[in-house]
């Protein structure tokens, strides 16, 4: 029997301004167009799981405006059970400010709005209406207060769910959180920063080495996933077998905005379906590759048929 994926996290508005390159500090570059797109990384793994056709929950919150009113019924358009996505009042919705180039880089800043006020307290109260979590799987990212993310982490161990815990941003992770985690999955510089601030490494080795610093013992308790983009992911298991590199298809990305948030909520609906962890971690890299082709944090992010499709295809070499 499959389970479920329950994802705590943000929700956000994305406004996109598209141009030639990205400015530097100071710098103003005129051109470009303009895109609004829903977005959040919470609301971006949701859809992500959703499109895969794994029964999907939210948890996190929204602000009592347009904006808010309208990024729940896109959620619930994809697909995604919203009935534990808080309405907290008099509050806006967060916003992301997202820039990017003609290769599809981009560069972030986000107001939280309504996300900075998901408390411990909603993110227990919400689970406390979900049941059992065995065979389910719980997804926390990291644009809500650390407290909300911490008590997500301990609701879906102490119910038996498997959790991943998305460190994005990094900053402020602590040791107990890593001890919460079954499955960390960092870019590059997320890896780097986490290495610093809780194994006390000054130096940045490879991501080899710098993930096994972050296993077993006190620290997470299945694999880091590190993900490296064009470069697909490794995969470094806490048992001390062997790093794994799940390379990535060759392809043109459009926009790279939300390619690692459809690598977690593939990797979480994966691993809600029974998948192996390795065979999780190659059917995320694919969905990740895929959510590039289009604009938008969401818009690119396959269905299952896509992403069956596209695994057929990297099978036979086509």
């Amino acid at each position: 029997m499959s389970g479920r994926v329950i994802v705590v996290g943000s929700v956000n508005v994305d406004l996109v301004v598209r141009g030639e390159r990205l400015p530097g500090p100071g710098e103003t570059v005129i051109g470009g167009s303009f895109e609004r797109h829903h977005g959040g990384k919470g609301g971006n793994q949701a859809v992500a799981a959703a499109r895969l056709g794994v029964p999907t929950l939210l948890i996190g919150a929204i602000g009592d405006d347009a904006l808010g009113a309208e990024a729940r019924s896109t959620l619930v358009a994809a697909n995604v059970d919203v009935a534990r996505l808080a309405t907290i009042r008099g509050t806006p919705t967060g916003v992301a400010l997202i820039l990017v180039d003609r290769v599809g880089e981009n560069l972030i800043s986000v107001a939280p709005g309504a996300n900075a006020g998901l408390t411990a307290e909603m993110v227990v109260e919400a689970f406390g209406r979900l049941g059992p979590l065995d065979g389910d799987v719980v997804l926390v990212s990291r644009e809500i207060p650390p407290p909300a993310a911490r008590q997500a982490l301990r609701c879906g161990r102490d119910s038996g769910a498997r959790t991943i815990l998305n460190p994005a941003p990094a900053g402020g992770i602590e040791e107990v959180d890593l001890g919460l985690a079954d499955l960390l999955t960092p870019n590059r510089g997320e890896l780097a920063t986490i290495v610093t601030a809780v194994a006390r490494r000054s130096e940045h080795p490879d991501p080899t080495a710098a993930a096994r610093t972050l296993v077993g013992g006190r620290f997470v308790r299945e694999a880091v996933i590190v993900t490296l983009g064009a470069g697909g992911a490794l995969l470094v298991p806490a048992d001390g077998s062997e790093t794994v590199h799940m390379p990535a298809q060759p392809i043109q990305p459009i926009d790279t905005t939300g390619a690692g948030d459809a690598f977690c909520g593939a990797l979480a609906a994966a691993l809600a379906t029974g998948h192996p962890l390795l065979d999780a971690v190659r059917r995320a890299v694919v969905a990740a590759g895929l959510s590039t082709l289009l604009p938008g944090a969401r818009d690119g992010m396959p269905t299952s048929v896509e992403l069956e499709r596209a695994l057929d295809a990297s099978r036979s070499g086509s």
